[in-house]
């Protein structure tokens, strides 16, 4: 049975992956700092830990890797934090935090993770989230900004020490994703309609989008994939959306 560790289990992406996963047979441990807002299915492992300490983040690997017998064969880091603000208005609380959440928790997760598939028998595969953001500029993001931009340099750095390993390391970059932690910036139809306008595809992206490529990521199906951040984005960094004058 193949089995995946899942950090910030309680995210919208996170719960769209897991139940993904679940239908396709996978055993899961789900990692939230609070296991009270996990939707946990059936035989799923609930682990309470901060992933964005080192601690925490060996606390889920470790305890993952006992319950399954082996390294998780794969781990899917959901965990992190969206902060929009203009870098005037963020304060050294706001972007310790961001850094923490998103670039912290990556580290700490990899340094739990990795050194466990190298000494195992067993290949691995290890998905990160970055963020449009990292790839082209986008007004008001300057943190998270930063953050996701290590996580793409983090992935290169350790797809180039562990593919002999056998661990692939990948992740995806999206545009806004519709979930509950961006429900409040489509709430009201102007702001969708600004929203949406700004994507190529004509939507926003939605957590099961995702899931669909994260899970692929994560399967055997991808085994020829590593060191890639891949943009799920419905085309924002790559295509000039034609304005039309009103």
């Amino acid at each position: 049975m193949r089995t995946c560790l899942i950090t910030g289990a309680s995210g919208g992406v996170a719960t769209a992956l897991a139940e993904l996963l679940r239908a396709r047979g996978w055993r899961l441990a789900l990692v939230s700092r609070d296991a009270s807002r996990v939707a946990a299915g059936e035989g799923d492992l609930v682990i309470e830990a901060d992933v964005g300490t080192e601690a925490g983040a060996e606390t889920a690997v470790a305890e993952a890797t006992e319950a399954f017998g082996a390294p998780p064969a794969a781990v899917a880091h959901c965990a992190g934090a969206v902060l929009v603000a203009p870098i005037a208005r963020t304060t050294e609380a706001q972007y310790r935090q961001c850094m923490a959440a998103n670039l912290d928790s990556a580290f700490f997760v990899a340094r739990a993770y990795a050194p466990r598939v190298q000494k195992s028998e067993h290949p691995g595969s290890l998905l990160f989230f970055s963020s449009v953001a990292a790839g082209i500029g986008v007004a008001n993001h300057a943190a998270i900004a930063m953050a996701k931009g290590g996580v793409e340099g983090l992935v290169r750095a350790l797809a180039a020490d562990f593919s002999g390993a056998g661990l692939r390391v990948n992740a995806i970059a999206p545009g806004l994703m519709h979930t509950p932690a961006t429900a409040r910036m489509l709430s009201t139809e102007a702001s969708a309609r600004a929203i949406t306008a700004q994507y190529p595809l004509g939507r926003h992206g939605e957590a099961d989008d995702a899931a669909s490529l994260g899970a692929f990521l994560l399967s055997e199906e991808a085994g020829w994939v590593t060191g890639q951040v891949i943009a799920l984005d419905g085309g924002f960094q790559a295509v000039r959306p034609l304005v039309r004058a009103g």
